[in-house]
């Protein structure tokens, strides 16, 4: 799972920067604005990436992806982006237990056919 949704992550991150440099030409918005909103999302996709496998990290992804949809009202396009986002986030964490689970099972015959061949 880590692998799938550190990978989204990532994308994420890129996605937010270019969408700060599209926010950045709206005359309406201050620099230090756009750049702070963007930078502490960006940061936040780099530590989620870290921080996944451990307890409520699944939920603060899914709350990084309120907030990229929410980064909607500042760049519009970023209502579609989030939730294209927001459905990679899911299937990431949804087929990611599936993978660890049949590794998991795969593991588990495995040691059990070792210790039936040692006897």
């Amino acid at each position: 799972m880590r692998t799938l949704c550190a990978s989204t992550l990532i994308g994420e991150f890129f996605v937010i920067g270019f969408a700060g440099l599209v926010a950045m030409k709206d005359p309406d918005l201050s620099m230090t604005t756009v750049w702070t909103v963007s930078g502490v999302a960006m940061f936040l996709c780099v530590v989620l990436c870290g921080l996944v496998t451990r307890p409520g990290g699944i939920q603060l992804g899914w709350a990084l992806q309120v907030g990229l949809i929410a980064f909607g009202f500042l760049v519009p396009t970023m209502f579609f982006m989030g939730a294209v986002f927001a459905v990679l986030w899911w299937a990431s964490v949804h087929f990611g237990r599936k993978v660890d689970e049949a590794k998991a099972r795969f593991a588990a015959q495995t040691a059990t056919g070792a210790g039936a061949g040692a006897s």
